[in-house]
């Protein structure tokens, strides 16, 4: 069962990037790049050897290896709908949401490792906006540990821990919130956008600006792994209100997060960068008001 969770959760990963291309190219009435084209892009960085700038020090020949480490261990405890995952334990939750934030801080500290004023910048915004998502992300999680009575991914959907019809609203805005969430951990539009070139402007690729080869293939799989976790977990919060078993968990996050994110990205334009603190407050904001919403419900519930 672990290694069947384990698989699905790789296949969200790789399959999440080659839906979001497909749906843009669709969207904009072109023949567009092929399905697994970033598979075969990380194939060639894969082939290719690293160089290093002698003013860098090893903390930044180390950040794409963390990256990748906690994206990866953090995956490992995200169950896809009743499967177990391999790693569980109580208050795993936490676990995960400060395994990801130390992926984000090894990124932060390479770029300005490097000494370059570019990616200084786009450090300092990375840390920003982490810094305001991290409260959204514990929320969620709190809501779901509130309505379930675990603090055990594995336990909080195993399929039991959460039922009522008046949890069902709780759990669509819980999985919206974490939608939302992606948009910003992943740096897509309109938070980031990923195809950009111009320094000033970017965000998460501009602290990678001096990676190549096979290290900067590390960083793009790391950023699949983390987008599929925070996808699976959503498509577990929608599952868990109606079908929660792995096969209707795993497509649903394949789809809601590639339709989702290539809708947004064929349709609307990238923020200013100083209307991205509004949208990720405004997340953080709508994750309160779900956390409140569970705990009067709890309430209710404990009344009756």
């Amino acid at each position: 069962m672990a290694a069947l969770n384990t698989l699905l959760l790789l296949l969200a990963a790789l399959a999440i990037p080659g839906l979001i291309n497909r749906t843009r190219a669709l969207l904009a009435g072109r023949k567009g790049i092929r399905f697994a084209q970033h598979l075969y892009d990380v194939r060639l960085l894969l082939r290719k050897g690293a160089v290093y700038s002698p003013t860098t020090t090893a903390v930044f020949r180390a950040a794409p290896s963390v990256t990748l480490g906690t994206a990866l261990v953090a995956a490992l405890f995200v169950p896809v709908g009743d499967l177990r995952p391999v790693l569980s334990f109580d208050g795993d939750l936490v676990a995960f949401t400060y395994l990801l934030a130390l992926g984000r801080v090894a990124l932060i500290l390479a770029a300005m490792d490097t000494g370059s004023s570019f990616e200084g910048m786009g450090a300092s915004r990375e840390a920003l906006y982490g810094a305001l998502v991290e409260p959204a992300l514990m929320l969620v999680f709190g809501t779901l540990a509130l309505l379930s009575g675990y603090t055990s991914f594995a336990a909080i959907f195993s399929g039991d821990a959460v039922n009522g019809v008046q949890l069902v609203v709780v759990l669509l805005l819980a999985a919206y919130v974490l939608v939302k969430i992606v948009f910003t951990e992943a740096g897509r539009v309109p938070v980031d956008d990923p195809r950009t070139h111009l320094e000033l402007t970017m965000i998460h690729e501009v602290m990678c600006l001096d990676y190549c080869g096979v290290d900067l293939a590390y960083i793009k799989i790391g950023g699949w792994l983390k987008t599929a976790a925070l996808s699976v977990l959503a498509a577990d919060a929608v599952a868990a209100t109606c079908c929660p078993r792995w096969w209707a968990a795993a497509p649903l996050a394949v789809l809601v997060t590639g339709l989702s994110v290539g809708i947004v990205e064929s349709t609307q334009a990238r923020n200013k960068l100083a209307r991205n603190t509004t949208f990720i407050l405004t997340v953080a904001a709508l994750a309160v008001l779900v956390f409140f919403t569970g705990y009067l419900l709890q309430l209710n519930i404990g009344l009756q």
